[in-house]
């Protein structure tokens, strides 16, 4: 089974001819360096890079690329080797990427001669970073393991490599970036991206003058919060200069492009007529697996409706700036304020800018008309784990023997888009904890600002997302808690205790959360101990090692000091080692422990349980509305599939 690995694990390996495949979401170099029991390289020839690529054991690409695969044979390697670090640098020169921060995250993957996948990492975090080590390979007593890594370095390659102790960093950076540089020269041009054929929609928009500019993206796919106080609040997003007069604005993002081998070639169809764009097809996104591929078709998806809605806005602003300025000339002017000659200005000024605002709003319609298109043959295609619950797949739901790479937590649109609706999906495993906001602040519909109607919806929606992640994991392989102090959620809670899925009854009084938050944080400890020595065959059999997710209701209710500590350090530490944190709460009633609860609220998702616009992607910064994952009223298909569940756990 594939190991996953988040920033600082290790994992054993039982095999020592390998190759390692980075993905990434621009071209980057790939380049090895082989170190002693201390990590120190000493001199160039310990580094394997396109202007040298080969090393005994060692063999890298030659060129600066989107996909690489690399070839290690670990019996290969001198005795003197104890350390096999896998770089990555973004290539230097005009047009690429200057930090990591502004495409799309690498993944890296060792896999054995065959194709298996033994251990994978995602790079995730990254920003002013142009050079990283994403992985090393070491020996420790006699045996080798892989530890994910994902150190970068703002400096650069240079930095990296001096960091590990060759004094020739400088110059043998700059031999590299110019055997990339070369290796780019002699290649062929590359071919137009697949996802834009003729016909399909734009990826420029032409600026209607020099006072647009392009928004820039700041971070892959993954909404944030933008509420002032909110839990998420997006890093500032630069502002760049604007383009040449006569120019056009760029708002393809680079995380767009091809990140992994094209996927096979589809089964013929029809011929659309001459001068038409061919019809969507759901996976025509590039990936290794389906599922991977309508997981980058939905991320390019929400990138769409960002571009080509940032270009209205855009359009839309520059369209009334020049009429206020065109009114403004006619209003300093006191011969033209009153007569003929003014009102003529006047009616101009506005022609032109309802001209403008018509000709936007014409390119945002065709393009939100091609996404609906595009979403209408994505939906019925997904797999469980990105599908709605109205979704007819899940009638034929069987529990899965791997986990999936994302969750459907929701919907997102924006006031322009209409009915569109783009999946919020999210990596798995959880990187940090859901809040499901029980509070009154910011809502769309004033209809439900009942409290304990906002109670009752945020804990249904706490169950959804909790039955989604049991049902999209393998049996065995997820636990959910249940804290509910005051005993309130019994009714919501009741699909959850009905099946069996809980790992044992909701725990009650001051009590039960002192139980369940004692045994979680030991559970903690002890993985986080196992893995920093380098021993987890070593836990307690006592010790769960599948993931678990612990749903707290109602808080502070039944929640002492130690309490309230202990569950910060689940949200901080838990996630790491598979403890995950779903919070159902009304930040305003926790204000009695003042700042001490701060941490906690920054550290967690803010989700809504009705529609509300408080989500940010952090890419062009629009607020995103977000509609959370519910089941359809009178359905009984969460009940369906949480019996699954419960039946696959008797049988295996």
């Amino acid at each position: 089974m594939t190991a996953e690995l988040t920033r600082g694990q290790n994992h054993p390996l039982t095999q020592v001819r390998l190759e390692i495949r980075i993905a990434a979401g621009s071209p980057v170099v790939a380049a090895v360096t082989v170190g002693d029991e201390h990590g120190t390289v000493h001199g160039a020839d310990g580094v394997a890079h396109p202007g040298a690529p080969a090393l005994p054991g060692i063999e890298v690409p030659k060129q600066a690329a989107t996909a690489h695969r690399l070839a290690v044979d670990l019996g290969a390697l001198p005795e003197s080797a104890h350390r096999v670090s896998v770089l990555l640098a973004l290539p230097t020169g005009a047009g690429v990427p200057a930090r990591f921060g502004v495409v799309a995250a690498p993944f890296v993957a060792v896999t054995a001669l065959d194709g298996t996948e033994l251990v994978t990492f995602t790079l995730t975090g990254l920003d002013t970073e142009s050079a990283v080590v994403a992985l090393e390979l070491y020996r420790r007593q006699g045996a080798w393991k892989v530890r994910a890594i994902g150190q970068g370095y703002a400096g650069g390659l240079a930095a990296l490599l001096a960091d590990q102790g060759l004094p020739e960093a400088v110059p043998l950076a700059n031999a590299v970036h110019e055997a990339v540089a070369q290796g780019l020269a002699r290649s062929v041009a590359a071919p137009p991206q697949q996802r834009a054929p003729d016909g399909d929609r734009t990826r420029r928009a032409t600026a209607p003058g020099p006072e647009q500019a392009a928004p820039q993206p700041t971070a892959p796919y993954g909404p944030q919060s933008t509420r002032p106080g909110a839990p998420d609040a997006p890093p500032a997003v630069p502002q760049p200069a604007g383009p040449a007069a006569g120019g056009s604005v760029d708002y393809t993002h680079p995380g767009r492009r091809t990140t992994a081998p094209a996927p096979p070639p589809a089964a013929a169809s029809p011929a659309p007529p001459p001068g038409q764009p061919a019809g969507p097809v759901a996976g025509d996104a590039n990936g290794w697996s389906m599922d991977e591929r309508l997981y980058n078709q939905v991320w390019g998806m929400f990138e769409d409706l960002a571009r080509t809605t940032a270009a209205y806005r855009s359009a839309v602003d520059f369209a009334d700036s020049r009429r206020d300025k065109e009114l403004d000339q006619v209003l300093s002017d006191p011969r033209s304020r009153i007569g003929g000659q003014g009102d003529a200005v006047r009616e101009a000024a506005r022609a032109k800018h309802a001209e403008l605002v018509d000709r936007a709003r014409a390119v945002l319609d065709r393009d939100l008309a091609q996404l609906a298109a595009e979403s209408d043959v994505v939906e019925p295609a997904l797999p469980p784990a990105f599908a709605r619950w109205d979704n007819p797949v899940w009638h034929g739901y069987r529990v899965p023997m791997e986990m999936p790479m994302a969750l459907r937590l929701g919907d997102l649109h924006l006031p322009e888009s209409g009915p569109l609706r783009i999946p919020m999906l999210v990596r798995l495993p959880l990187e940090r904890g859901l809040w499901i906001d029980s509070g009154r602040t910011g809502l769309l519909d004033e209809t439900f600002a009942d409290p304990d109607r906002m109670g009752r919806l945020a804990l249904d929606t706490a169950v959804a997302v909790a039955a989604r992640l049991l049902a999209v994991y393998p049996a065995h392989e997820f636990a959910v808690h249940v804290i509910d102090p005051a005993g309130g959620g019994t009714d919501a809670l009741a699909p959850l205790v009905r099946t069996g899925a809980l790992a044992a009854g909701p725990a009650l009084g001051a009590g039960g959360v002192a139980e369940v938050l004692g045994r979680l944080t030991r559970r903690v400890d002890l993985v986080q101990m196992a893995v920093r020595g380098g021993a987890a065959d070593s836990l307690p059999p006592d010790v769960d090692t599948a993931e678990h997710l612990l749903i707290v209701n109602d808080f502070p209710h039944g929640f002492d000091d130690r309490a309230v500590t202990q569950l910060r350090y689940l949200a901080d530490e838990g996630p790491a080692v598979g403890v995950h944190l779903l919070m159902v709460a009304d930040r305003e009633e926790a204000d009695g422990y003042g700042p001490l609860l701060d941490p906690l609220w920054r550290s967690l998702m803010r989700l809504t349980p009705v529609a509300d616009d408080h989500l940010a992607d952090p890419w062009v910064g629009h607020a995103w509305t977000y509609e959370p994952a519910l089941v359809p009223p009178g359905s009984e298909i969460l009940q369906q599939v949480l019996a699954r569940v419960a039946e696959a756990r008797t049988k295996y």
